[in-house]
């Protein structure tokens, strides 16, 4: 049998002060090693391709819609947020801090341009899951700088999801990343996307990252299958990165 998938957590100290006496409470956020990305599709709403996807296995998705009113994007959210209730599965809003707010989501994806994480943090809570967005290992110590919890870096390969891409940076540009990360002493939860396919797991996995973000290779087809085959993929999988 198959040893249940690791997840990296996060422990957070936060002290209060009731009837006089500090009390200090540990709480926890598990970091999943998959995370699925949606996107808009002419035939599954993002919701149900959300659902599709837990079918398979999938425990965090990133709720990722674009150039849509603000009404219905937050109408999109709260059925998403729905099905990850569900199904258990932790539910990311991209982009948007009042979305996730407003829904109470686990948290939010913000991108270079998006709103400061420790701004964000602060509408959030403590407990919120923020994430970062990064390219360069510049960019990594930027973002821990600004306590993220874990930092999407990519993208791997080229991928038509993504407006105005970075340079991709392949197996080589992940390595040369994480070793950084070492001799700098950087632990956060890093995360390969951009282009990924399941055949390319175990390179991937074999640079140290903590995990994979995937989005049309799970959506596009038949989402369900897509999802166990990447589940599969990175079972066995011990953690890369340690706090």
């Amino acid at each position: 049998m198959a040893s249940p998938k690791p997840t990296f957590k996060l422990k957070l100290h936060l002290s209060r002060i009731a009837i006089g006496i500090n009390l200090t409470q540990t709480m926890q956020k598990t970091i999943e090693q998959l995370q699925y990305i949606t996107h808009a599709a002419p035939s599954l709403t993002h919701s149900q391709l959300a659902e599709a996807a837990c079918k398979g296995g999938v425990k965090w998705i990133q709720l990722r819609v674009k150039d849509q009113p603000y009404d219905k994007w937050l109408a999109i959210a709260q059925e998403t947020k729905t099905i990850c209730d569900k199904y258990g599965a932790t539910l990311i809003i991209n982009d948007s801090v009042k979305i996730a707010h407003e829904v109470k989501a686990h948290g939010v994806h913000l991108g270079k341009k998006d709103m400061c994480p420790t701004e964000a943090r602060q509408i959030l809570g403590d407990n919120s899951i923020i994430g970062g967005t990064a390219n360069t290992f510049e960019d990594v110590k930027k973002a821990c700088e600004c306590k993220v919890d874990y930092i999407g870096l990519g993208p791997y390969r080229f991928t038509i999801t993504k407006e105005n891409l970075s340079p991709t940076l392949g197996s080589e540009g992940y390595s040369d990343i994480i070793r950084a990360c070492k001799e700098n002493n950087i632990n956060v939860p890093i995360f390969a996307i951009g282009g990924i396919r399941v055949e390319d797991v175990k390179e991937i996995m074999a640079t140290g990252v903590h995990g994979i973000a995937v989005g049309t290779a799970i959506g596009f087809g038949d989402t369900t299958n897509n999802a166990k085959r990447f589940t599969q993929g990175l079972t066995g999988y011990e953690l890369s990165i340690t706090g």
